[in-house]
């Protein structure tokens, strides 16, 4: 969907990455290593392209939220959310295969959430099911309903990819969206 936004040719590819978060590592690095990787792990198949990879990690009061996997988790995440500020970060790789070329940013995104309570909570999660997203919400739908303020240089990194970031690295590796 965001991608469609540039109107650009591109194909989809599942990188298989395992995104498990290594011991004591920062936030930032574990979404550009893993970015990094999803590129790298689809560039045997594209031998010369340029492929995107993204990655996003969540965390509130230095806690790490993953994707909750279920609702058990997610009203947990949801709970813990409540009122605070998570911080969003969110990394995009962009990779030319046939050079090796690897350039990477991470953009930071602040969401305060609203006070909740356990019937919003429910609500929301019976409607939307975001069972898949870290933080347990989807701001590209209901999920803005939750929020009270976001802060980013970049909207779209809230998503899942920086559009305003890629954008910047496709312009550096030649390939500007406008021409």
């Amino acid at each position: 969907m965001l991608l469609e936004r540039l109107g650009i040719a591109f194909e989809c590819a599942d990188p298989q990455v395992d995104e498990t978060a290594r011991p004591a590592e920062a936030r930032a690095i574990t979404a550009a290593r893993l970015a990094q990787a999803k590129a790298r792990a689809v560039s045997a198949k594209y031998p010369d392209a340029l492929i995107i990879g993204s990655d996003q990690v969540a965390s509130c009061g230095g806690a790490r939220l993953d994707k909750p996997g279920n609702h058990e988790n997610a009203v947990r995440q949801l709970t813990a959310m409540s009122g605070k500020t998570v911080r969003f970060d969110t990394a995009v790789a962009l990779l030319d295969s046939s050079s090796g070329k690897l350039d990477t940013t991470v953009v930071a995104c602040d969401v305060t959430f609203r006070q909740l309570n356990a019937r919003q909570i429910e609500r929301y999660l019976r409607l939307e099911k975001p069972y898949d997203c870290a933080g347990s919400a989807k701001v590209e739908g209901l999920g803005i309903t939750l929020i009270e303020r976001i802060e980013t240089e970049d909207p779209t990194s809230l998503i899942g990819l920086p559009l305003i970031a890629l954008t910047e690295l496709l312009a550096q590796a030649g390939a500007p969206v406008l021409g």
